[in-house]
């Protein structure tokens, strides 16, 4: 950016668990959805992964916050110091004034008119001056490379962190979705639950994240692709004295399995409510996983078993939404599904 220009055109997928930012195309900011403030003066002291490194971690005088929760906004004022802290990780160039911000960005398909305020208020105070919203499953379908606008019926599956987001998408519309609050935060807290009840040991969230990682399948019965059993360490939840238990993918697919039967339910009140001509089509195309929770070992197959339609996993599932936000930021004039 030079002296002259002033207006950046960024790309905001603004989600649960991390936020990415894309400029001129390329993904620029790929961080947690974390900021730490100073308890008594409020200002921001870390953002994205410093302050999530500080997470769980911090004294009286640190707060650490997820400004997101199920999708949308919990915490208006830790929100907007976020997003201004994330967008000045994008140019490291001073300028003469600040530039004039022209975003996109994606937001859950279920988000209600006072939710979707929130969103574009915070981003109008953290420096945007003309500011798009796209629904997620829009913005993901766009990114894996469907062809939005095209008279076909397409279904993408979005596994964020705090939603589940439903959508069959034709002539550049939304015909049917399903937005649900159950996600990857969801499955994290079961991983909690389940260590505290079964094996008496206390986890944190960044561990039950890590467990997730490592070892988390929807199946019990992977075959070859079976993960190694991954050691938690942690405080007896009775003595507190250390621990250390291994915990296999097999018994993580058991503590998981509520929570996916109701990620099975609303595809499956989804596919419901499709028009005959678009379900042929989805039929024919499958459906396409997108989102951190696609990387479940296990799920593709599942999903496909339990409903006989195919499923198939995004190339790069964590960064669908964010690519789609980019592409529509590139395309503002033709896509009039943004909402201003």
């Amino acid at each position: 950016m030079g002296l002259f220009s002033f207006t950046q055109e960024i790309a905001i997928d603004l989600g649960t668990a991390n936020t990415i930012i894309l400029h001129n195309g390329k993904i620029v900011v790929d961080e947690p959805s974390v900021v730490a403030l100073d308890q008594r003066t409020g200002k921001m002291i870390a953002v994205g992964n410093k302050a999530k490194m500080m997470h769980e971690k911090t004294h009286d005088n640190i707060r650490t916050i997820r400004p997101l929760r199920d999708g949308v906004i919990a915490d208006f004022y830790a929100c907007e110091q976020m997003i201004r802290g994330l967008i000045k990780m994008v140019s490291s160039k001073k300028h003469l004034f600040s530039p004039s911000l022209r975003m996109v960005i994606g937001v859950p398909s279920g988000s209600t008119e006072v939710e979707l305020r929130a969103v574009r208020d915070s981003a109008e105070h953290a420096g945007g001056r003309d500011v798009y919203l796209l629904f997620e499953p829009m913005a993901a379908a766009i990114g894996i490379g469907i062809d939005v606008e095209a008279p076909e019926g397409n279904m993408v599956v979005d596994i964020g962190g705090g939603t589940t987001e439903i959508a069959v998408i034709s002539l550049g519309g939304i015909v049917a979705n399903n937005s649900i609050r159950v996600a990857g935060d969801e499955l994290t807290a079961d991983i909690q639950e389940y260590m505290s009840r079964q094996h008496n040991v206390r986890v944190s969230e960044r561990m039950a994240e890590r467990i997730k990682i490592n070892v988390g399948a929807a199946l019990t019965d992977l075959s070859d692709n079976a993960p190694e059993d991954y050691v938690v360490h942690g405080p007896n939840r009775i003595t507190s004295l250390p621990l250390e238990v291994p915990v296999c993918y097999q018994e993580i697919a058991h503590c998981l399995e509520r929570t996916i039967v109701k990620i099975e339910t609303a595809i499956l009140a989804s596919l419901e409510h499709t028009p005959p001509e678009l379900y042929a089509d989805i039929v024919r195309n499958g459906i396409y996983l997108a989102g951190g929770g696609a990387l479940l070992r296990g799920l593709d197959k599942r999903l496909t078993d339990k409903i006989n339609i195919q499923f198939h996993v995004a190339e790069d599932p964590l960064h669908s939404v964010a690519r789609g936000t980019g592409i529509a930021l590139k395309n503002i004039d033709r896509f009039t599904f943004l909402m201003r």
